[in-house]
């Protein structure tokens, strides 16, 4: 993207960010671009601007998250809004109270930005018709992670220089994977070819028809690829009958120093959403210090870096705060 980029006048006038489907090319490379201008501050001595001063964003987390979690509230905390976390073990969720009058109790508290994780595919949607705030979805169920993939572009973005042209592929449980299909969504959006690779109980003919390429092969994807994106294997999926048992999944899909030597191409990058299962989806080795003799990267760290600025950025855009990025006072 060009260094003028952010001078273009593309009109963000969407309420609520609740997935990457539903957005134009223009608009995501909005966000990438507004991010790198919102990673800068990060680095100052005073890593606070006053963008969103007297705004009030909510953490509406139903499942368990870390980075996810701490980098909105940090996020938000950097723009200078006020940030409420909302623990559901403490709540009237557990006396019975739905989605609906949670949020609208919320809600009444006079917020401006709800932040939600919901184990329910569609929930962002459905708070989205219910209350008149800014909703964000963090992950809902196995739909879409739009921020994840957002990071995850990001990252390509700044170590690639592109991402028109580049070969990224996939590689775990896309059948469950929000985080896929959000990559899926973005990545074919911006002109990346997708290749996607898993066992077949995880991967469903059907993402075909998202534009993406199907590979069973591990080997013949490393050898194609720029870019590789680990996601993480649930243990549940074994009790499931999914998998017949993590070491196989491991010796077939599990990436590490001898597959890369062999097959991988030179200057791969390798990402992975977290948390990571070490020694399963990436090898201690791989995972800390990638592979320098092929000039393989390991880009985990970076996402999370990346996360906060793509997630300041979501959140100026959601506040309806537009014009100038101003410094701290």
């Amino acid at each position: 993207m060009p260094e003028s980029f952010l001078d273009k006048q593309v009109k963000w006038s969407r309420k609520h960010l609740l997935g990457l489907q539903e957005l134009e090319k223009e608009e995501i490379e909005y966000i990438l671009e507004l991010a790198r201008a919102f990673k800068e501050i990060s680095t100052r001595p005073i890593k606070k601007v006053p963008a969103l001063r007297g705004k009030t964003v909510v953490l509406l987390f139903f499942e368990p998250s870390t980075r996810t979690k701490m980098s909105f509230e940090l996020a938000a905390k950097r723009l200078s809004a006020d940030t409420v976390s909302f623990a559901v073990s403490t709540s009237s969720v557990q006396k019975g109270e739905n989605l609906k009058d949670t949020a609208r109790n919320i809600e009444a508290m006079s917020v401006d930005i709800i932040v939600i994780r919901h184990s329910a595919s569609g929930a962002p949607h459905y708070l989205s018709r219910c209350v008149s705030a800014g909703v964000i979805n963090a992950g809902d169920g196995i739909h879409e992670h739009p921020t994840q993939a957002l990071l995850d572009m990001f990252t390509i973005l700044e170590n690639k220089g592109r991402i028109e042209g580049l070969k990224v592929g996939i590689v775990g449980d896309i059948t469950h994977s929000r985080v896929a299909r959000s990559n899926i969504y973005g990545l074919k959006k911006l002109g990346a070819e997708v290749i996607l690779c898993g066992p077949s109980t995880m991967l469903l003919p059907e993402f075909q028809n998202l534009g993406a390429e199907i590979c069973y092969d591990l080997k013949e994807v490393l050898a194609e690829v720029d870019v590789l994106n680990v996601l993480r294997i649930q243990r549940e999926r074994i009790n499931e009958n999914l998998l017949p048992s993590i070491a196989e999944y491991r010796e077939f899909f599990g990436i590490d120093r001898k597959k890369l030597l062999k097959y991988a191409r030179p200057g791969l990058l390798i990402l992975h959403p977290g948390p990571v299962n070490r020694g399963i989806e990436l090898s201690t080795d791989v995972l800390d210090s990638g592979l320098e003799e092929k000039g393989i990267c390991t880009l985990v760290l970076s996402q999370v870096t990346n996360g906060l600025a793509v997630r300041m950025a979501v959140l100026y855009l959601i506040a309806g705060a537009g014009g100038k990025i101003e410094d701290s006072n």
